[in-house]
């Protein structure tokens, strides 16, 4: 199952690894440090840091809160076959 982020009304299709470099852009894009986000999140900073670097397997729920501060969402799309 591929994950869509929705940013600025874009549609970008990624695997897991794409998840944490576009929540480290936009992190940085609103000029909040890891640990003002976890804090924001409800999250450990370590939970940051480890999403940032592709590392950790985070749930889904701790994902949209991260996400939810951050102004993106996930979206779950049915794949298309390329018969």
């Amino acid at each position: 199952m591929k994950m869509y982020l929705i940013l600025h009304k874009i549609h970008i299709k990624m695997g897991n690894n794409q998840v944490g470099t576009i929540v480290r852009a936009r992190r940085k894009e609103l000029g909040v440090t890891q640990l003002h986000l976890a804090e924001l999140a409800g999250v450990n900073v370590n939970t940051i840091y480890n999403l940032e670097h592709g590392e950790g397997n985070l749930t889904l729920n701790v994902l949209s809160k991260i996400l939810d501060v951050l102004g993106l969402e996930i979206k779950l799309v049915v794949k298309v076959n390329n018969l």
